[in-house]
């Protein structure tokens, strides 16, 4: 069940961000939902690779590489699915940091941790 909820948090942080950005756009609810899918994806499964690889360069810029790996497969998403699209790379930019913002409020919100306390 909290998987659902994570999954319709991201959705609703993805509706979100074309109210906050004008090059991201997202025409329906049904879009959302597949692109957050397809997202929780990638992320789950190539994000670990490309950060390996670029273990180097991260180390160099201190960690900022991740920023950049976070916006070209943000991007990649766009490109992927129907209905959800960004202008260019610097929108995919801002628009991975400001969806980790609003999903990680959302889910600080909604979601409570159940530690066993009654």
């Amino acid at each position: 069940m909290r998987l659902l909820l994570t999954w319709l948090i991201n959705a609703l942080a993805l509706m979100a961000l074309p109210y906050l950005m004008h090059s991201v756009t997202v025409t329906h609810f049904g879009s959302a939902l597949v692109a957050a899918l397809v997202l929780g994806l990638v992320n789950t499964l190539i994000r670990p690779v490309l950060v390996v690889l670029t273990l180097p360069v991260t180390l160099v810029s201190l960690g900022l590489f991740i920023l950049v790996i976070n916006a070209l497969l943000f991007w990649l998403v766009a490109n992927i699915v129907d209905g959800f699209h960004v202008a260019g790379f610097w929108s995919a930019f801002l628009a991975a940091i400001l969806y980790s913002v609003i999903s990680w409020a959302l889910s600080t919100l909604l979601l409570k941790k159940d530690d066993g306390n009654p």
